[in-house]
């Protein structure tokens, strides 16, 4: 079991900071214990709310295999069709079934979903995981909650938000089925930490703010990754978030991804050794 690392926050902001990418910004890094909560990295500002751009599609999945939407990672497989989002290229295009969606951040196959559960079930799902503000009602006027209110509109949460759910989420103690947690699980991307005998289930989000007159900030997008990790019998739950101070190539989410994994080896290893 991993011991309390009292200081580790302090200890590691200059280094965090450091490895961030060249050009971005963390907004928040944070990782915990997930059995105890004992925090054992925290930098900048993780109570903030921001959209959770397709981090939500951990939530969604737990809302799908709960309500038999969805039945297993793997069915039902649900095929594209002509005017669904197709920005993701051709990894959008093909029949996908749950874990295909996790993986590619399909956006049609969410809206598959948020359309059969309906916006008062989604909120009664999300309130009861205590998943940000449970506000599905899209932008103001425009009736479109249930195609993009996680996508930089009305759903908004914090990484400590983000945290709690996963630490949740990790214990099997949110309040649906128990098989629809494993399902969920199971159909989350893997990751290998090099080096540690870690692994993690994680996902990546991607959203771009917004300026005052409603219009897209395409060069300052944040970038989400949040997961769960496991080995042996411990395990941790983490999350950070980064914003592009300019127009980069590539995606924000992939960064934020690939700087927490380069990450978590020092993490935890610190952790352990206090």
């Amino acid at each position: 079991m991993m011991r309390p690392a009292l200081f580790l926050a302090l200890a590691f902001s200059g280094a965090l900071t450091a490895l961030a990418p060249a050009q971005a910004r963390t907004i928040c890094t944070m990782v915990a214990d997930a059995e105890t909560g004992t925090v054992l990295a925290e930098e900048g500002d993780c109570a903030g709310r921001v959209t959770p751009a397709s981090t939500f599609k951990v939530p969604l999945a737990l809302m799908g295999f709960d309500s038999a939407v969805l039945k297993s990672p793997h069915e039902p497989v649900l095929e594209f069709k002509k005017g669904d989002p197709d920005w993701g290229g051709a990894e959008w295009k093909k029949p996908t079934d749950a874990e295909r969606w996790l993986k590619y951040s399909v956006v049609w196959f969410s809206q598959r979903i948020t359309h059969r559960l309906g916006a008062e079930r989604l909120a009664a799902y999300a309130k009861a995981f205590n998943y940000g503000n449970a506000d599905f009602s899209g932008d103001p006027g425009k009736n479109n909650g249930l195609d993009r209110a996680w996508i930089a509109s009305s759903l908004k949460i914090s990484p400590k938000e983000q945290i709690a759910f996963l630490r949740k989420l990790s214990s099997r103690s949110l309040p649906v089925a128990p098989q629809a947690m494993d399902k969920a699980v199971a159909a989350m991307e893997s990751f290998p930490v090099a080096g540690t005998g870690w692994t993690v289930k994680g996902k990546t989000g991607m959203a771009y703010p917004r300026a005052g007159d409603g219009r897209f900030d395409y060069e300052h997008p944040w970038g989400w990754f949040v997961g769960l990790g496991q080995a042996d019998t411990r395990a941790i739950v983490f999350v950070r978030l980064a914003q592009d101070e300019k127009k980069l190539p590539g995606s924000a989410s992939a960064r934020a991804r690939d700087s927490i994994l380069k990450d978590l080896p020092a993490i935890i290893e610190k952790a352990e050794a206090q």
